[in-house]
């Protein structure tokens, strides 16, 4: 690949250079960058051409990189590290318990709080002390249409603010529980990163004991969440909406539920991503009648 050496400050300023080959990735090296140069115009040398990164998937947070399943090999690892050049790279094997926290392994660098946007949202974490699931973000975004403004909300299992800010950016009044001090936190530093406390009421605890009155919709984005459903339902009407996440076919425990509670409903069940094998993550929503 033919290039020409420019210091990374220039960078922005040769974006719309005639010279320069958008095709390609600008490569860079400390204070200075190699931008790949069309053919016919003057160059500085050439460098070979990156070889595309095959190796495990992951997640980027800030200058943080996250995988899971598999530990990488240390030949897959140093792939990794020389495609994106983190800071860090962190392995989580799985999240445990009902605080969801992560199994975590440091492979290189060290973690740290990272910041960073998704769908027109700011998240700050330490992937390495709570859990964050991009694969998420399809459903963030549907909520956000299902959400009317001014519905009296309750996220049982808000962690962060995963669908907490989400609903509260849509218009909701959101009761946001959770149980984990240390994701309890960031959610607070997060409702407030996003201009949210006024539509956010975060409150530390189990939900099984901290919900009051009656909610328009209640989000329980746990994969546990069909065994709190009894919980759900004692502060649930007709006219109550639930968005119940589990992992394989629990639509037979969730109905049981709802019928032994005596509540008539429509539920349809919508896909949020592969989880093993086999096995989705799936939502799915009660409409209580």
């Amino acid at each position: 690949m033919k290039i020409r050496k420019i210091s990374k400050r220039s960078l922005p300023n040769a974006a719309s250079e005639p010279w320069v080959d958008a095709t390609r990735r600008v490569y860079c090296e400390g204070e200075y960058a190699f931008v790949p140069v069309k053919e016919g115009y003057p160059f500085d040398g050439e460098i070979p051409d990156r070889r595309p990164y095959s190796g495990p998937g992951y997640q980027r947070m800030g200058d943080t990189l996250l995988l899971h399943g598999d530990a990488p090999t240390a030949d897959e690892l140093a792939a990794l590290i020389a495609w994106e050049k983190p800071s860090c790279v962190i392995h989580a094997a799985t999240h445990e318990g009902v605080m969801r926290t992560p199994k975590a392994s440091v492979l290189f660098g060290q973690p740290h709080d990272v910041t960073f946007r998704e769908a027109g949202i700011t998240y700050t974490l330490d992937p390495s002390k709570v859990m964050f699931s991009q694969g998420n973000r399809g459903e963030k975004l549907r909520l956000r249409s299902l959400v009317k403004p001014g519905e009296r909300i309750a996220d049982m299992f808000a962690g962060i603010g995963y669908f907490t800010l989400s609903a509260a950016l849509a218009g909701g009044n959101v009761h946001a529980v959770e149980i984990n001090p240390v994701s309890f936190a960031y959610l607070e530093k997060n409702i407030e990163a996003n201009d949210l406390a006024g539509r956010v009421t975060p409150e530390l605890g189990d939900c099984r004991e901290r919900l009051f009155g009656i909610y328009d919709r209640i989000l329980m984005g746990h994969f546990e969440a069909p065994d709190f459903l009894k919980t759900a339902l004692d502060h649930a009407e007709p006219g109550t909406v639930l968005h119940v996440h589990g992992v394989g076919d629990r639509k037979n425990d969730i109905t049981e539920t709802l019928e032994g509670a005596g509540f008539t409903y429509i539920i349809s069940e919508h896909k949020v991503k592969k989880y093993a094998g086999r096995l989705w993550h799936s939502v799915w929503d009660v409409n209580l009648i």
